[in-house]
């Protein structure tokens, strides 16, 4: 068992830097020593979901122990950590839908323990059991996990780099090649250009889109969008309802016809319907950013034969895609060291939230 810090959330809004424990890995677990961890929209609202938790869920590090049943990894490998694990044994998984695991996945199971989980008291804090963010709690110095959560780092690169492709780039490139599977010479419409957004414009810019479109209300984002491979931006407002203006526009630069695929990377409910209004008749609408809020949608636009589609974490197939990201990124395809703008010791987790609500950074990422 080792000691070491860690953020911890207390269920009621607020997180505290404390020191837990974390046992030795048994079966198929792995100990973990953290380097690097992402900082998102979705840490931040885990410090309200009602439980203490460890935060965190984008990751790298180095695996220092391994369990018995560990087949694929050894004590000193550099890995990435995926938090859809899965168990590639239910019907999902055998689907080859392993972002959305029946057994382990923290979004669609109903129980994310199964047999040769992580146990439950593994992880403790004041000599309490305590979960971990999507079975991963990446926001400590050492966590345990599966061996199914974690991806061999192949190529050189900073952790910094590796820990955000676990979340924000696997979801806005896969949206774009796995689920639309997006096809050169088409055109493509971006709504808000934070972490989750810039990876979606890099996604469509790998797969050979013709035109793409970056949409957003700071003009500061616009310009980091054409970094990553907007061809045109377009400044939206405030005060435009469901973005209808804003579709006025994209038609007039998409032959008056609208675009061949639209993605609502905002996570914000009234926009939920937005990308809709962007694209042509049988073009594609995607939902990216995780909208779970009733919302009201006008049929009208679905006319005509538009798809509207809403993936989780663009479809990912860890041990498949991450590698295939690895790759693009050592031949300088996939822009990752750019994105992390700043990067903060554990302790400044606060000023690290703060930059992100302010849009001041592509990626915030905690460095150990």
């Amino acid at each position: 068992m080792i000691q070491c810090k860690a953020a911890v959330s207390d269920g009621k809004g607020s997180f505290s830097i404390q020191n837990i424990t974390v046992a030795d890995p048994q079966g198929d677990e792995v100990l973990i020593e953290i380097k690097a961890a992402g900082v998102c929209h979705t840490d931040w609202d885990s410090q309200s979901w009602g439980k203490p938790l460890v935060m965190g869920h984008e990751g790298a590090g180095i695996v220092k122990k391994v369990g018995t049943r560990v087949k694929s990894l050894q004590i000193g490998d550099k890995v990435m950590l995926n938090w859809a694990i899965p168990c590639y044994e239910c019907f999902q998984c055998q689907e080859g839908n392993q972002h959305i695991c029946e057994r382990n996945s923290a979004v669609t199971a109903g129980n994310n323990v199964s047999e040769g989980h992580a146990t439950l008291d593994s992880t403790q804090y004041n000599g309490v059991p305590i979960e971990r963010a999507f079975s991963l709690g990446t926001m400590s110095e050492h966590t345990l996990v599966r061996e199914a959560a974690c991806v061999k780092m192949h190529v050189e690169m900073p952790f910094s780099s590796a820990a955000i492709v676990g979340c924000g780039v696997m979801t806005g490139y896969g949206s774009v090649v796995n689920a639309a599977k997006v096809k050169a010479g088409t055109s493509v419409v971006v709504l808000g250009t934070g972490g989750v957004g810039l990876n979606v414009i890099q996604g469509a810019r790998i797969s050979g889109a013709g035109k793409i479109i970056a949409i957003d209300v700071n003009p500061l984002r616009l310009e980091m969008a054409k970094e990553y491979g907007a061809t045109h931006t377009l400044l939206a407002e405030k005060t435009d309802k469901g973005l209808l203006n804003a579709a006025k526009i994209v038609k007039t630069m998409t032959d008056r016809r609208g675009a061949d695929y639209a993605f609502e990377c905002t996570a914000i409910p009234e926009l939920g319907a937005a990308p809709l209004a962007m694209v042509r008749n049988a073009g594609m609408a995607v939902q990216v950013s995780g909208i779970e809020q009733e919302i009201m949608m006008d049929m009208n636009l679905f006319e005509w034969d538009k798809i509207y589609i809403n993936p989780l974490y663009g479809k990912t197939r860890p041990q498949i895609d991450f590698p295939i990201l690895q790759d693009l990124y050592a031949k300088g395809d996939l822009i990752l060291d750019k994105m992390v703008t700043r990067t903060y010791p554990l302790g400044d987790l606060a000023q690290a939230f703060a930059d992100m609500h302010a849009g001041k950074n592509a990626k915030g990422v905690i460095v150990f």
